[in-house]
């Protein structure tokens, strides 16, 4: 047992210097991307105890473990905004989260969803493609029945709508569902006065599967409790 502990820890550790050696020659996003790789090896390495020293690196407003981007929408409950720079701590903590797809790739063009398909390359449903993109990570068909019911400045008319995915538009539309109880069946604005983090959080992982509940946890996902407080008294003063 003891020989086959040491054989995977320096088999993930093989993996960290691959990784690390790449960092000289990519662009900035495909750094944060790797550095938050990194995490999740180290987090095999010395267990989710030592995550808590690790922060994602980068050479500008470069988000961490104690916090994330602030939002482009303004205004709003300082409850759901907080709970929203939450789910960006597992879901795209990139120093650009709004441009981001699966695999910490950027797009530039952010007039309609990218709806480019990355192959899955960890987790559950390795082998598969996703759509995942932006800020929330959200796959296309998520994105245009969502927007299609909370996005407040579609264009076009009837069945040729298009929906600006724009940071603005992201925060917009996921603001509006998470304050709608009747998508959710709970006010989770209310629960979260009463401090019901950790419910939320439940409530949200068949959502966003990162959020410590769901089925592809990350190195970010025990903290998210503690992201929630820091945020939230962000967003309160």
């Amino acid at each position: 047992m003891q020989l086959a502990n040491q054989a995977q820890k320096i088999f993930y550790l093989s993996c960290l210097v691959l990784l690390l050696g790449k960092l000289a020659n990519i662009s900035q996003p495909q750094k944060d991307f790797l550095w938050q790789r990194s995490g999740q090896i180290l987090s095999k390495l010395y267990g989710q105890g030592h995550l808590g020293q690790f922060e994602t690196k980068g050479d500008y407003n470069t988000p961490t473990i104690h916090g994330t981007q602030p939002l482009a929408m303004k205004g709003g409950d300082p409850y759901i905004r907080a709970l929203m720079r939450t789910i960006t701590a597992s879901e795209a903590n990139v120093s650009r989260p709004y441009n981001v797809i699966y695999g910490g790739k950027q797009v530039e063009d952010l007039s309609k969803h990218p709806q480019l398909c990355v192959t899955i390359v960890a987790g559950p449903n390795i082998g598969n493609c996703t759509t995942a993109a932006g800020r929330y990570q959200m796959l296309d068909f998520t994105w245009n029945q969502t927007a299609r019911r909370y996005h407040p400045h579609p264009s076009g008319f009837w069945r040729w709508k298009s929906y600006s995915f724009e940071a603005k538009y992201q925060d917009a539309v996921v603001y509006a569902w998470l304050s709608d109880s009747q998508a959710w069946d709970v006010d989770i604005a209310d629960l979260l006065r009463q401090g019901e983090i950790t419910q939320i959080l439940q409530l949200l992982s068949g959502t966003w599967t990162s959020l410590g509940y769901g089925i592809e946890t990350n190195s970010m996902s025990n903290y998210l409790p503690q992201i929630y407080q820091n945020m939230l008294q962000q967003e309160l003063s």
